[in-house]
């Protein structure tokens, strides 16, 4: 008897994925719990396993399609079976078995779809995406189930740039390919990136402020201690020094580790920081330290090292990227002296690290060759003002130059 494979739940707040490769086409052979496709949420890539043995029927979603939790991916049945996906029974409706890794949590409130006569089905996040591109969704083909528009038929549209968002009366920006150029394909991941920084430099107004912390405490201490960490299995990282100052800065001003709301300013009790970490071409990702104000120093490297490693494998489980109320970029890792980084919504702010280097300074009124690094906070002005900003900064420089 045939099973139906649906979109299972991954954690919090996961409504839709994406699936981004089928590790099996219709016709192969499928032990039960053995890995069938890849999906995609939050920038993170996980594998579905097949929640029943027998040969793939029928694919339902495919390559590069969303699908909401609960709707039909694939057919499992005997080897030969013929079956329409109509036909298949809720009797034996089996949701593909999430990762046990991932982790199972109630349901959140989400908005009500919208019907569209002429359209269908039109999901909040289709209809939000093509008001702020101007995209007119007639103009647009459907992959979905039943000829469905998804998110990524949307972002399609707008990549291939038929329709750019636009200011209000004015016709949208059409860019022409010229001979020689090349079209490189937008991943699911550029897309997420994409959209996400465009909602963030809509949502709230970004004000940077930059300082300067010498770092020979740290370097120091780091040297001393980094043999000792590698004992314990853990790389000590400048990462995780840096970390552990943000914790300081939000202890002092814990109105920083805050997200605005139209009630008022909502301060949370968890600090939980979020470390972006390259991806190479793919992009990057932000997974987060949960409840990082309760860490040792070696247990921050320990948590640095875990993360940044699964995220570069591709482990990472959408939990993983959740509950952040505050971010840390290093980019000084690719030589940036400093930036201006965009927030990580709904947190408060953002703080960029750039490069080590040895510059002269002035101490004591004596010229001195320390190991110098630009900080960079970029935060929301609706939440805090110049002056606090500065104070959280001031902090973290503190707290990075007179480590001991």
């Amino acid at each position: 008897m045939a099973t139906k494979v649906l979109v299972p739940r991954l954690g919090e707040g996961v409504e839709e994925v994406t699936v981004t490769k089928w590790l099996k086409q219709v016709g192969d052979s499928i032990k039960e719990l053995e890995p069938l496709l890849e999906v995609n949420t939050d920038k993170v890539d996980t594998e579905i396993p097949a929640p029943a043995s027998g040969t793939i029927l029928k694919i339902i979603t495919q390559e590069g399609t969303a699908a909401k939790v609960g709707e039909l991916l694939a057919v499992i049945g005997a080897p030969g079976e013929t079956v329409d996906s109509g036909s298949v029974t809720a009797e034996n409706t089996v949701q593909a078995k999430t990762p046990t890794s991932a982790v199972q949590t109630q349901t959140v409130h989400q908005p009500q779809p919208n019907i569209n006569q002429d359209l269908g089905f039109i999901s909040p996040i289709v209809a939000k995406i093509a008001a702020e591109h101007g995209v007119d969704l007639k103009q647009v083909a459907g992959t979905g189930l039943n000829n469905r528009i998804t998110k990524n038929d949307v972002l399609s549209f707008v990549g291939s740039g038929k329709s750019i968002a636009k200011p209000a009366g004015q016709q949208p920006i059409v860019i022409k390919p010229m001979e020689g150029d090349q079209l490189i394909k937008h991943t699911t991941m550029r897309k997420s990136i994409a959209q996400h920084m465009v909602d963030s430099k809509h949502t709230s107004p970004h004000v940077l402020t930059v300082m300067e912390a010498d770092l020979s405490r740290i370097t120091k201490h780091r040297a001393a201690n980094k043999a000792a960490f590698e004992k314990d299995g853990v790389n000590l990282t400048f990462t995780a020094y840096f970390m552990t100052a943000i914790v300081a800065g939000l202890k002092a001003y814990p109105i920083v580790n805050s997200s605005w709301s139209d009630e008022g300013v909502l301060v949370h009790k968890n600090i939980n920081i979020g470390m972006a970490v390259s991806l190479g071409e793919d992009g990057l990702i932000v997974p987060v330290i949960k409840d990082a104000d309760n860490l040792s120093l070696l247990a921050m490297a320990r948590a640095v090292n875990d993360l940044a490693n699964r995220a570069r494998s591709k482990k990472l489980q959408p939990d993983d990227v959740k509950g952040g109320t505050f971010t840390l970029t290093n980019h000084g890792t690719s030589g940036s002296l400093f930036a201006f980084p965009v927030i990580n919504q709904p947190q408060s702010g953002i703080l960029g690290i750039g490069a080590m280097q040895k510059r002269v300074v002035v101490i004591d009124d004596a010229i001195a060759i320390r190991p110098m690094v630009y900080t960079s906070f970029v935060f929301d002005h609706r939440i805090l003002d110049g002056a606090s900003a500065d104070w959280f900064l001031a902090k973290i420089k503190e707290t990075l130059e007179n480590w001991s």
